[in-house]
């Protein structure tokens, strides 16, 4: 399988498709590498994408302790991709908490003052749980949620926290994507899928305490 290795030395697993300019893929918590193959297909007749599995999801390497999914390290490890491909400039896309990856991306590679490392960001889903009144409750959250995924495993988390009220509508609306999500879901990694969440999400910072670093990205930005 074809991987990339992260600064700390993390194997991290990508597939690509396409010729052209570059475009970057960062999943969110419930996905993987695999959550991209619509756009992978789609992109790809005009593009060279690339999609990888962060550390934690398989079949990249799982680190084990939340010491080892810091922001720093989602950040890096974009970084990373793109330096291991030898990327000019790629558009970065993040869904989630692969959107708030891409933002800090953007916030030191992308700054006023620097030669941009990307020639355009997309932040889809960026402000989960950033409003200050949600913030609190957001990290409890997340250290509630590695807890379980470590008591009761994967594949009970999927059947609870998969069918919950932000999944909802995609079940509603494209039921056979929804299976295929729920089942690749399970199939995560408990060790990997706590420590994000105990290392990454509970520790992200608030949204609102960043628009002086927002405010100095110089390429294109979708939120």
């Amino acid at each position: 399988m074809p991987a990339i290795t992260a600064d700390d030395g993390v194997k991290l697993h990508y597939e690509e498709a396409g010729t052209g300019a570059p475009i970057v893929f960062v999943h969110e918590f419930a996905g993987d590498w695999r959550s991209w193959e619509p756009q992978m297909r789609y992109f790809s007749r005009r593009y060279r994408c690339i999609s990888y599995s962060a550390r934690g999801y398989l079949p990249s390497d799982v680190p084990k302790g939340a010491e080892n999914y810091s922001q720093d390290h989602w950040r890096e490890d974009v970084r990373a991709v793109i330096d291991a491909l030898g990327l000019d400039a790629p558009h970065v896309v993040g869904l989630s908490m692969g959107a708030f990856a891409t933002l800090h991306f953007g916030m030191k590679y992308c700054a006023l003052g620097a030669p941009a490392r990307a020639r355009s960001l997309t932040l889809a889903g960026v402000g989960s749980g950033a409003h200050p009144a949600a913030y609190a409750k957001f990290q409890d959250d997340s250290k509630a949620l590695s807890e379980t995924i470590r008591r009761d495993g994967m594949a009970k988390v999927a059947a609870t926290y998969g069918h919950g009220p932000a999944r909802v509508q995609f079940l509603n609306k494209d039921p056979r994507g929804f299976a295929e999500f729920a089942k690749q879901f399970a199939e995560h990694s408990a060790e990997g899928s706590a420590s994000t969440m105990a290392g990454y999400q509970a520790r992200r910072p608030c949204l609102y305490d960043l628009t002086g670093e927002i405010s100095r990205i110089d390429v294109p930005t979708l939120v």
